[in-house]
């Protein structure tokens, strides 16, 4: 499956249309990745635990919205968009969500 955040494919035309695709992905940080996270981000530092949720993350948002490309007939999602949101859940800290969005294509 060709996934581009570009609304075309160059030297490839789209012959068919499906329609709007999008995937999400809610996952919890740990209470003590988000406790050592703070503290790097104090320091200064990366924070390896947050970069490693965000591309798991990522990753099973593109890879749903592509399982929905795939069931709609299409080869490829183009004008893929990508959103990152922080969600609060009371005391218990925070959640994290990302969603893939695009258009379902055949090129």
């Amino acid at each position: 499956m060709l996934v581009t955040s570009t609304p075309t494919v160059e030297n490839h035309p789209i012959q068919e249309y499906h329609g709007m695709v999008s995937g999400e992905a809610i996952l919890g940080a740990n209470v003590f990745k988000d406790f050592f996270a703070s503290i790097r981000d104090i320091v200064g530092g990366r924070s390896a635990a947050y970069e490693g949720e965000l591309r798991k993350a990522k990753d099973i948002a593109i890879e749903e919205m592509c399982d929905q490309a795939k069931q709609l007939g299409a080869n490829a999602v183009v004008g893929v968009d990508l959103d990152f949101e922080t969600i609060g859940i009371g005391s218990g800290g925070n959640m994290l969500m990302v969603s893939a969005s695009g258009t379902a294509v055949v090129i």
